[in-house]
């Protein structure tokens, strides 16, 4: 160890302070076990990033926004936080092939279906080779054409490069059917999860940077660099919830290294699963001006579907408020990543105003735009995970844990369908934590009291 070096103790290193790392660390921190979270970013979150908007009430949020699914786990933190969920609701206007904005009757349930008979296929294969076949036939082509838009807007994955036994699999759990939004936004829950946890003594180190984790059986040291220069933390074991873009990332200083490398089975499991492209852009306006045109036609209304447009979709907010996201997943986010955030924004505004048959209106309206480049991030790399062709049981061989030692959490880990969300983050940080604890031999130690 090198002079100069300070080294702190604990039970377990927890490595990333998004949405698995606070539910890692305060099921630890409860168990009496000493945790210390690392954090590279100034906040806590992660992929959850609330962003207040002056004269709002409503934050633009950046990363996460919606539950999908039952989101047990996340509901229930919410009633903690002494917030409640609000359903989206389904009513959405779609351009017509005249340009005209029509009300869209749009069932999921059909497009995702299509998905099942990749689940009898011999060979795993691409998304894009899947739906291609019944593209070609004009009684299953609109269908298709709806997964495959499934497939790149809410999976954010490239149909080119995601497995289509995998998207069956997931798919089948209907999580992506039913989609609620925290009201008020994910912040208050985070900070209520950082406050259990700081409550509970966890040490959370922001601004630090992991360069390296070296292991052997039952002891972890993690090598940091932060404002106040370099610094090692020491464990009996690591917690790792860093997105799969991090965790697979090579060849330059932002790396994070392994001292002995990963084993085979786990370097195996991240080529098997790739990072989903994603751009959103919050639009805010002086007041939901789409409400009172055409006489009041999409008053209530919660999703404008354009697919002619490089933001194919923009949703407005739950209660309504002047802030609308424009969104684009899968290939049509990589092609806008080499824009600036000014452009972005100018594009995402130019789209919305294209809706309503002009920018007039809307520039009139227009009071601010935000976006984050998630995939330009070092620290993400990426939206949200899904599985490539041939990836199989990677979620299941990412999740397992290495020597009792080394144990992984995040939404990539998720093997029940709920990969790519909040709630498939949580658990598995509870997951992670049940089994370092099971690991240590802490399991007898009694719960703090609370």
């Amino acid at each position: 160890m090198q002079s100069g070096l300070v080294c702190v103790d604990a039970d377990v290193i927890v490595i990333g302070a998004g949405a698995a790392g606070l539910a890692a660390a305060r099921r630890l921190a409860r168990r009496s076990v000493r945790v210390v979270v690392l954090e590279a970013r100034d906040r806590a979150g992660g992929r959850v990033w609330s962003r207040p908007i002056a004269r709002s009430a409503t934050p633009a949020e950046l990363g996460a926004e919606f539950i999908h699914g039952r989101g047990g786990p996340t509901t229930r933190l919410l009633r903690e936080a002494g917030m409640a969920a609000v359903d989206v609701g389904d009513a959405g206007w779609a351009c017509s092939k005249d340009g005209e904005l029509r009300r869209e009757e749009r069932d999921l349930s059909s497009a995702v279906a299509i998905f099942e008979a990749a689940r009898a296929l011999p060979d795993d294969e691409s998304v894009d080779c899947f739906l291609h076949r019944f593209e070609q036939d004009e009684a299953t082509r609109e269908t298709a054409r709806a997964a495959r838009a499934f497939v790149e807007g809410f999976e954010a994955a490239d149909p080119a490069i995601a497995s289509a036994r995998a998207i069956a699999s997931e798919v089948r759990s209907g999580v992506d059917l039913a989609i609620a939004r925290p009201l008020g936004g994910y912040g208050p829950m985070v900070e209520h999860l950082r406050n259990a946890c700081a409550a509970a003594r966890v040490q959370l180190c922001l601004s630090t940077v992991v360069r390296r984790v070296s292991w052997r059986r039952g002891a972890v040291a993690v090598d940091t660099s932060c404002c106040g220069g370099p610094q090692v933390f020491h464990a009996r074991a690591a917690i790792l919830t860093l997105p799969v873009g991090v965790l697979r990332h090579r060849g330059d200083e932002t790396a994070v290294a392994f001292d002995p490398p990963l084993p085979s089975a786990k370097t195996e499991a991240l080529s098997g699963i790739e990072m989903g492209h994603a751009m959103k852009v919050a639009l805010w306006f002086r007041t939901a001006f789409w409400a009172r045109i055409r006489s009041g036609r999409y008053r209530g209304a919660a999703f404008f579907r354009c697919e002619r447009q490089p933001f194919p979709v923009y949703w407005t907010q739950a209660p309504p408020s002047g802030l609308v996201v424009a969104w684009a997943g899968g290939p049509r986010a990589t092609a806008l990543r080499a824009l600036p955030e000014a452009d972005l924004i100018e594009r995402a505004l130019n789209g919305f105003g294209a809706l309503f048959g002009g920018p007039g209106l809307v520039r009139r309206e227009f009071e601010g735009g935000l976006t984050h480049d998630w995939s330009g991030d070092p620290f993400c790399r990426g939206a949200y995970s899904y599985v490539a062709v041939g990836g199989g049981d990677a979620r299941a061989a990412l999740a397992a844990p290495v020597d009792d030692t080394l144990f992984f959490a995040g939404e990539a880990t998720s093997t029940d369908g709920q990969s790519g969300t909040v709630n498939g983050a949580l658990e598995t940080g509870e997951r992670a934590a049940a089994e370092a604890v099971e690991a240590l031999g802490l399991a007898a130690h009694r719960p703090r009291t609370e």
